[in-house]
């Protein structure tokens, strides 16, 4: 079997199916694990996310480097007053959080030597829909699969075998800051984010700061504008002090704490459009290829996508050591995961438009902690 992508869902497939006896190989684009930074922080859910690692055999692992503390959750208005704080209950192991980077290192660590081939960039997925299937590389190999697993993300090249449908602008956009060293450079950054999450926001635009491990937070400008507002304002990506100036004019009646979160950050923004997939987004059967996680159902980013893709792939890994046939197998996997998805896509649907929101947290009035 052939998994397309080694992020956390095609690895965790790539677990299962191992611990299970069965043989599979993940093909990822990158020259290796530590091609690229790996993005933020995750938090990794009792009801599904941790369900997968469970099925893993890493679970109690995650626990011990995960960060429960992180589960804490600051919501202030743009002039800066705290609207509401929800800390964790001593144990509270519902949805602690851990880096990217960390779980990707902790699924690796747990795969047998040699299960991924870094510098494999798929070109096409060919062959007759029964099998085997001809999976071709850009640099002119291939190989032969009974299953392909298209675990390769929101622009999925496996996705164009079963389903012409593009991921299309949400006309909501991140940019993401770092501060690095934040006790001892950015204390004031450190003593308003604390240990999780904070957000504001005031209808037209907002700001998440989130606390990663090793002393960094990141932090999420969040704006309704068209996908190239960039460029439509005359900057450039890489001209830091213009974009900075840029947002500094746009969040000018914020109070000056949470300016600094625009204002003080260590290197330049990263441009993070947030694209969608239609809503719902289903296809044909077809017994030799399937999807999991954003490759399936990208949806905007509001805490249940890498859950998704990890219980999709434990599902899915599940199917195929419980199934008489690969066919079988993926039918079983989609009668189930096509449904959930549809439905996680129509109530998050104009999520993108829910980060701009002055309202609190669903959770606000449940909590003890005002």
């Amino acid at each position: 079997m052939a998994v397309i992508g080694a992020g956390p869902g095609g690895l965790t497939c790539a677990r299962i199916l191992q611990r299970h006896g069965v043989a599979v190989t993940v093909y990822d684009r990158e020259s290796g694990p530590d091609a690229r930074d790996q993005g933020g922080t995750l938090d990794l859910h009792e009801d599904n996310g941790q369900i997968a690692l469970r099925e893993a055999g890493l679970l109690e692992e995650f626990f011990r480097i995960s960060r429960p503390e992180g589960q804490e959750m600051r919501q202030l208005d743009p002039a800066g007053t705290l609207l509401f704080h929800h800390t964790p209950d001593e144990g509270e192991r519902f949805k602690p959080e851990i880096d990217r980077g960390d779980l990707r290192a902790l699924l690796l660590d747990s795969l047998e030597p040699g299960t991924v081939r870094w510098g494999h960039t798929l070109w096409s997925v060919e062959g007759p829909d029964k099998g085997p299937r001809q999976v071709r590389f850009d640099d002119g190999t291939s190989i032969e699969a009974d299953l392909v697993i298209g675990a390769d993300g929101a622009w999925s090249k496996v996705r164009r075998a079963i389903s012409p449908a593009l991921p299309a602008y949400t006309g909501v956009s991140f940019l993401e800051a770092w501060f690095h060293d934040v006790e001892t450079r950015h204390p004031e950054i450190a003593a308003l984010v604390g240990q999780g999450g904070a957000a504001a926001a005031d209808g037209e635009r907002g700001l998440f700061a989130q606390r990663n491990s090793g002393d960094h937070i990141r932090v999420y400008v969040i704006q309704r504008v068209p996908a190239d507002w960039i460029a439509a304002n005359g900057l450039t990506g890489s001209d830091t002090e213009a974009i900075r100036a840029h947002l500094l004019e746009q969040y000018r009646d914020w109070s000056p704490a949470l300016r600094r979160l625009i204002s003080d950050n260590d290197g330049p923004y990263v441009d993070r459009p947030i694209n969608a997939l239609p809503v719902p987004h289903t296809w044909d059967h077809n017994p030799t290829v399937t999807l999991l996680g954003d490759a399936a159902h990208l949806m905007p980013p509001l805490g249940v996508g890498v859950n998704l893709a990890l219980l999709d792939a434990c599902e899915l890994a599940l199917a195929v050591v419980n199934s008489r046939t690969v066919e079988e197998a993926v039918r079983a996997y989609e009668m189930t995961m096509l449904p959930r998805s549809t439905e996680m896509q129509r109530l998050l649907e104009h999520g993108a438009e829910e980060l701009l929101s002055t309202e609190l947290p669903d959770f606000a009035g449940a909590s003890g902690n005002p």
